[in-house]
């Protein structure tokens, strides 16, 4: 009888061991390709990197690079994907003035409408305060570029990110202001004709006092239009508009953390919202600021509830992983470049299909009494 009981128990632990051994299926990753625009550039610093895709079907980015950002000497500068190789960036608009003197570019911004030319959107002046906007326009993909010209007094562009077209053909820029006493604020610009004329919107009333720039604009399937912004208090922000980006609700913050950087959304074709941001705040000793470091893809379903779902790069450098853009093409895939530690500018390539779905990570690890 003995024999038995003591065979008895490690005849029933073996399947169990045996389960537990066996490997996991590992889910593919969402990352299709990851590299550099460029190895090596004639500039120390490269910024502000923007990404399109043309009537044609071609992947462009623009960045601007130079000595240092402010400095006169900083240009714009357009690389083209060909054949799956970036091919070096040329300058395409420099901040020099009619009586000679220089200024610096700044946040060149690629944008592809249904119809008219592609137009490079980008800043010159010698500080955000003081800059202005300018516009130029290509008819052969981005190989050539017209003359600059500069944008209406009041009107200065998309700051950042990328303008979206409604449905009814009108252009809609996401903009802001950097004001004395160092306040900001968003404000969204409209255009009927295709960019020769414009009106901007009042600024989006923030009664909470949350200071945002640099917003992105997202489709929502009831038809309003989603605002998502940088800040200086430690975390997104968000306005909202039911009647196709005339007016804006007052902004208020969503739940995901900003150390204030830049950011970049995009609305999927399956309907779910993707930001492109740093998942970090404040940091110690560095009051309204942090480390670009982490820079992370969040989903939602709504706009209201965000799911951190992917680490794209974590280790801490200088400066960072900052100012990303984000772009869906026709094939399906996501495209983003950001900075990467002011020295390159990285490219990724992402399937939205292997990004997590659901509410998963909302749900409880933890249950019992």
């Amino acid at each position: 009888m003995l024999m038995l009981v003591l065979r008895a128990p490690v005849a029933l632990t073996l399947p169990v061991l045996a389960a537990t051994a066996a490997p996991q299926q590992q889910a593919p990753s969402p990352v299709l390709s990851s590299g550099f625009t460029f190895v090596t550039a004639p500039y120390p610093e490269v910024h502000a990197s923007t990404i399109v895709e043309t009537r044609a079907g071609t992947i462009l980015a623009a960045w601007f690079g130079g000595t240092k950002e402010r400095n006169p000497d900083v240009e714009i500068y357009v690389a083209r994907l060909s054949g799956g190789v970036w091919r070096p960036g040329v300058s395409v608009a420099t901040g020099v003035q009619p009586d000679g003197t220089r200024l610096p570019t700044w946040n060149p911004v690629l944008f592809q409408p249904k119809n008219g030319p592609l137009t490079l959107f980008y800043k010159v002046g010698s500080s955000p305060r003081e800059w202005w906007g300018m516009a130029m326009t290509s008819a052969d993909d981005g190989r050539t570029w017209s003359k600059p010209r500069r944008l209406p007094d009041g009107i200065l562009g998309p700051i950042k990110n990328k303008p979206v077209e409604l449905p009814d053909g009108t252009w809609l820029s996401p903009s802001s202001t950097e004001k004395e006493g160092n306040r900001w604020t968003l404000h969204f610009e409209r255009s009927g004709d295709g960019g020769k004329s414009w009106q901007a919107s009042a600024p989006v009333e923030s009664p909470e006092g949350i200071d945002a720039i640099q917003p992105s604009i997202l489709f929502h399937k009831d038809g309003q239009l989603q605002a998502v912004a940088r800040t200086r208090e430690g975390v997104l922000a968000s306005s909202w508009s039911k009647d196709g980006g005339k007016s804006w609700s007052v902004l208020s913050a969503i739940d995901l953390p900003n150390p204030n950087s830049g950011t970049d959304a995009v609305t999927l074709a399956d309907g779910r919202q993707l930001v492109v941001y740093n998942h970090s705040a404040h940091s110690l000793g560095r009051p309204s600021k942090g480390f670009r470091y982490p820079i992370n893809v969040a989903i939602s379903d709504d706009g209201v509830r965000w799911r951190k779902v992917l680490t794209l790069e974590s280790k801490p450098l200088e400066a960072g992983y900052a100012y990303p853009a984000v772009i869906q093409a026709r094939d399906g895939r996501v495209r983003i470049t950001y900075t990467w530690d002011r020295k390159r500018i990285r490219h990724i390539v992402l399937d939205p299909a292997r990004l997590p779905k659901g509410d998963w990570a909302d749900k409880d690890a933890v249950t019992g009494g």
